[in-house]
């Protein structure tokens, strides 16, 4: 029990630096209209975070469930 918590945890961090890692825009300069507007493909790094905080993020959904189902029995 305490081994998926600290797994939960470890996840938790990974997707947190994996989202804030991720440059969508350039902060509040898009909300002024300094994004471009248009449509590009993710190449490289960009496609490897997107990816990796996907998968991440279906981990801690699981590592939550799980936590949840072994706590209850």
């Amino acid at each position: 029990m305490k081994f998926i918590t600290i797994i939960q945890v470890v996840v938790a961090v990974l997707l947190m630096i994996s989202i804030l890692l991720q440059n969508r825009g350039s902060g509040l300069s898009s909300a002024f209209g300094g994004d471009f507007g248009g449509y590009y493909t993710k190449r490289g790094v960009e496609k490897f975070l997107f990816f990796a905080s996907a998968f991440l993020s279906v981990c801690f959904i699981g590592l939550a469930i799980a936590t949840v189902v072994l706590q209850s029995s």
